[in-house]
């Protein structure tokens, strides 16, 4: 498969190293540039692109930035991308810690269908609620015991179905979320939220889910502050 990753921090760059590693072709963007990702690239064999070449004849693009950077990319950026490439979303809305106040967050919108909205785009929520090293280090053999489950949320079956297919690839049991307005359900604060459950545990914390964000996820006056110091 012909993969996209705009954004090289800690989940797209552990994305990166499983794909390449599982033989996937993959092109991967930052806000600094291609000279800024040589290592990554020489580590991994993945071809250093500006942004917007990130999203031009791949099959997929997996979107992992800060979420209050989303309204940044280039304008556009997925105007002439057909219609059959799928995009995920791993992005996570801190508000206190990194990304201030986003209100139609704030007023109940799930942060996937706000990404959505910004990028013009249908997108898959997935990979959001695991540990970048654990994403990296702690897959298993389908049918493995004590195997992690990752939930993967979208609108459409069959850009969702070619998500859940690589959560399984990376050597994580995939667990189907429901439609992207049920996202909610596996943001920060979540009862699956860097849990690491098994498929079990995450339909069970799935359901255990409610819609209120506790104080630690919304917004104040004063944020953001740090992930040291939030505000």
């Amino acid at each position: 498969m012909n993969i996209g990753i705009i954004g090289a921090g800690n989940i797209g760059g552990a994305l990166t190293r499983r794909f390449t590693a599982f033989g996937h072709s993959v092109k991967v963007a930052n806000s600094r540039g291609p000279d800024s990702l040589a290592g990554l690239a020489a580590e991994t064999g993945a071809k250093p692109v500006a942004v917007p070449d990130a999203v031009r004849d791949v099959d997929l693009v997996v979107v992992t930035i800060p979420l209050r950077n989303i309204p940044n990319l280039p304008a556009g950026l997925f105007a002439d991308v057909p219609a059959k490439v799928v995009v995920v979303d791993t992005c996570n809305y801190y508000p206190r810690q990194r990304d201030g106040r986003i209100e139609p967050i704030e007023a109940g919108m799930t942060e996937s269908r706000w990404v959505a909205e910004q990028l013009g785009r249908p997108v898959v929520k997935a990979f959001n609620n695991i540990y970048a090293q654990h994403l990296l280090t702690r897959g298993k053999p389908n049918g493995a015991a004590g195997r992690i489950a990752l939930p993967v949320a979208g609108d459409d079956a069959a850009t969702t179905g070619v998500v859940l297919r690589l959560v399984d690839e990376l050597g994580f049991d995939p667990v189907d979320a429901g439609g992207l307005d049920e996202s909610w359900r596996q943001q920060p604060g979540s009862p699956v939220y860097a849990a690491d459950f098994d498929a079990a545990g995450v339909r069970r914390a799935l359901a255990e889910a409610t819609p209120e964000r506790g104080a630690d996820w919304r917004g104040t006056a004063n944020s953001p502050g740090s992930f040291a110091v939030p505000a």
